[in-house]
């Protein structure tokens, strides 16, 4: 199988690959970057991406981080389901899988998903699979439910019409094609700030638009009837949010309303400028996240990853 288009010659190299088998046997590509005996970090992408979305975090992370990073069914090289394979239950399923296969029975990690992947927390929230094996959670740019009804994505006033025309770009089956100038500026102004800098929007496109049609309608259907409120009540561990505040798909009313009904949040981040892309965006931000949860909530694997620095040094 290909490889998908990437964000270029400076992607991270993984220390190993492998394959999970979730529940219903589909197959999802996994990477593991950084050393053994690390303090775990597991990111999950959203919509239309894969796990190079994440270069910026890996980049970073991976220096004194176990980061592990997967791509969604569909997306990037895990390959496509049937049309009964696209559903929230099949992202927790895939989730649970992921983690059995990367972290020892009982291992603690931080869970970090965006958009997609954030939904991919909260319809795992119940699972025994998170509730063994996440420490905290980093919720970044993402909604529970009424998607369509909030987006901002076609420029006109709330109602039906809004929510007829964002329903069917979700939907929408045509191919997204090569990357072009006008591709580009649709996409930033669909899911970017307006000051993006031009290399993030090009990283964020090249990505985007080397995800299948197939998946990328699928998981558009599924999105347009999410509701995930009651997953968010169950998702029982420290929790924090990161928000873009000129997010279009997932505008910060989403963050707003997850904060207010997580049991334990830690908080959330709006982050002025910044549109749904957040970790591109601002990588700086939402790493420092990463390591102040990691810091709090696994300060045992981060001490003994100290201390086993300074021993071979």
């Amino acid at each position: 199988m290909s490889r998908p288009l990437r964000t270029g010659s400076a992607r991270p190299v993984p220390v190993r690959e492998l394959m999970a088998v979730s529940a219903d046997g589909s197959r999802l590509h996994v990477e593991v970057h950084g050393r053994d005996g690390a303090p775990a970090v597991v990111l999950s992408h959203g919509w239309t991406c894969n796990t190079g979305f994440w270069d910026a975090q890996i980049r970073d992370l991976a220096a004194d981080h176990r980061v592990i990073a997967y791509d969604q069914r569909g997306h990037g090289t895990s390959p496509a389901v049937g049309p009964a394979g696209y559903t929230t239950d099949a992202l927790a399923d895939d989730l649970e899988a992921v983690l059995a296969a990367t972290l020892e029975p009982g291992e603690k990690a931080v869970l970090v998903g965006h958009s997609m992947g954030g939904m991919t927390m909260m319809a795992a929230s119940r699972r025994a699979g998170l509730r063994e094996h996440a420490a905290a959670v980093l919720l970044c740019s993402t909604g529970s439910s009424r998607l369509i009804a909030e987006s901002r994505v076609v420029p006109m006033r709330a109602g039906t019409v809004r929510t007829r025309m964002t329903r069917a770009i979700l939907g929408a089956r045509a191919p997204l094609g090569p990357v072009t100038p006008l591709s580009r500026r649709i996409l930033k102004y669909a899911t970017m700030g307006a000051g993006s800098a031009p290399d993030r929007v090009d990283t964020c496109a090249r990505i985007v638009h080397a995800c299948p049609r197939a998946p990328r309608v699928a998981w558009g259907h599924v999105l347009a009837d999410l509701d995930l409120d009651e997953g968010v009540r169950e998702l029982r561990v420290p929790t924090a949010v990161i928000a873009g505040a000129e997010d279009r798909l997932t505008p910060p009313v989403h963050a707003r309303a997850i904060a207010a009904a997580l049991p334990d949040c830690l908080g959330l981040t709006e982050l002025a400028g910044l549109g749904h892309m957040t970790p591109v965006e601002a990588p700086e931000a939402v790493t420092a996240k990463i390591r102040e949860l990691v810091t709090v909530y696994l300060p045992s694997q981060s001490t003994a990853d100290v201390e086993g620095k300074e021993e071979v040094a």
